[in-house]
């Protein structure tokens, strides 16, 4: 009988190598080679497979004769979640949740399953880090009930599998992926040989028995997936729960979806009664906005096709000359000490000497360009002691040589701003400003940020 062989994973990108190493020679990260087991096929399955092989045939059809889908998508009942989904669940498809410990993927999972379980939709939520008990308590604390909602704690597959024949739910939730293992394989729960397999499995089943089926992945410290890299392929589509542990709100953001756009963001607030839909997420990252404060801002960001306004705060105060600190929270350092540059070169800004404190409201991470002149209007206000025009909405890139360039989606931040009753829009200049005019919000171009620094503190 052929003996197991030993060899060392990447947990990263997959790559196997004989011996362990400390840098992995194919993704570059360190210490991520781990130890598994690699079972040997015997003579009899590889010939069966071999004969089958050379049996059996695939039959290729023409793209026109293919019949349209035409199984209608799961109604999900929450909208933010619906939103990033593309419109539904789609039946059959496999939908990977990942996030930070403790950023709510559990809870928003098990309302779904209990709201989708109040109705004839028969829904399993398997837990292989959760007692029964554990889950009900949780259940209890967000006053759920739910007749059709079928709980498992289990971290063998063929169990959970099973229980997926069975019952034969319309969604099978599992939480998570790293936590159950297969027996076929002697490697450990959480190895990259365990979730390749066992996501695998999963995922055969979803698309023949057509259940739609949620896995839950943990992170690693640098904010990836853990467990190789084929696991996002495996799945139809990768949610990513973010959000900062001392503020409330989560986005919910959707990387890779074969059933819709990946453009979509949905906003929850984590409260008491769990994960709370945010309706209008502008309103509220606004509410406890000063207007005569300096060193505030309000930008227009897009999160996916969704216009969202921020406010962005700046602190400039004296410093050591030799060693100025520039500190941010929500924005990339980078971004701010090219900022930094810019209004001390092209602007004349006296910023050499001085600390710079940079903060978007709410525990938002905004990566665009386009906060780039809201947060130079921030920080020149502070400069200044002079606060910007109470009720001016911003939105701009700021180039090197001082200039301003439009961004896309100007006409949905107006619409935006407007709605929320901002009378005038300070943007970079375009063809088409004229036509960005909604209601009362009037938009104001500038061509340089010193143009512009010097409109929003007039």
């Amino acid at each position: 009988m052929p003996r197991a062989r030993r060899q060392f994973v990447c947990e990263n990108c997959g790559a196997t190598q004989h011996a362990w190493m400390g840098r992995c020679p194919e993704c570059g990260e360190w210490n991520t080679m781990v130890e598994s087991l690699v079972e040997p096929p015997s003579r009899s399955v590889s010939g069966a497979a071999t004969a089958t092989a050379t049996t059996l045939t695939a039959e290729a059809y023409p793209l026109g004769a293919i019949p349209p889908y035409a199984q209608p998508r799961v109604p999900v009942p929450i909208e933010e979640l619906s939103r990033v989904l593309g419109g539904g669940i789609v039946p059959g498809s496999v939908v990977l949740v990942s996030g930070d410990p403790g950023i709510g993927k559990s809870t928003l999972l098990l309302q779904l399953a209990a709201i989708l379980g109040e109705g004839p939709d028969r829904v399993l939520y398997a837990s292989g880090e959760e007692s029964l008990q554990q889950i009900k308590m949780r259940a209890d604390r967000l006053t759920m009930q739910a007749d059709n909602l079928f709980v498992l704690a289990e971290t063998n597959l063929s169990q959970i599998m099973g229980q997926i024949e069975q019952i034969r739910p319309t969604i099978a939730i599992v939480d998570s992926v790293q936590s159950i293992y297969t027996d076929e394989l002697s490697a450990s729960p959480g190895s990259v040989s365990q979730v390749r397999e066992c996501a695998s499995a999963l995922q055969r089943q979803a698309k023949e028995l057509g259940v739609a089926t949620f896995l839950v992945g943990h992170v690693t410290k640098a904010g990836s997936i853990a467990g190789p890299r084929l696991l996002e392929h495996i799945v139809d589509a990768v949610l990513y729960l973010e959000g900062e542990r001392f503020h409330s709100y989560r986005l919910l953001r959707s990387v890779k979806n074969r059933f819709g756009s990946t453009n979509e963001v949905g906003v929850f607030e984590m409260t008491d009664r769990g994960m709370v839909e945010v309706e209008n997420p502008s309103q509220v990252f606004l509410e406890e906005r000063i207007e005569q404060a300096t060193g505030s801002a309000v930008a227009v960001t897009m999160e996916g096709t969704r216009p969202i306004l921020v406010e962005v705060q700046a602190l400039v105060s004296p410093g050591i000359p030799e060693r100025p600190r520039r500190t941010c929270n929500g924005v990339d350092l980078n971004r701010l000490l090219l900022l930094t540059a810019v209004l001390t070169k092209r602007v004349g800004l006296a910023l050499g000497d001085q600390d710079i404190f940079v903060n978007v409201v709410g525990g938002l991470h905004v990566q665009e360009p386009a906060v780039d002149l809201a947060l130079a209007a921030a920080i020149a206000s502070s400069q200044h002691n002079r606060p910007v025009r109470p009720r001016m909405a911003i939105f701009g890139e700021v180039g090197l040589a001082g200039e301003l360039r439009s961004v896309g989606q100007s006409d949905r931040r107006v619409r935006e701003a407007a709605k929320l009753g901002f009378d005038e829009i300070l943007m970079a200049r375009t063809r088409g400003d004229a036509s960005f005019s909604n209601g009362s919000a009037k938009p104001v171009s500038c061509r340089t940020v010193a143009e512009a620094i010097s409109l929003a503190l007039g």
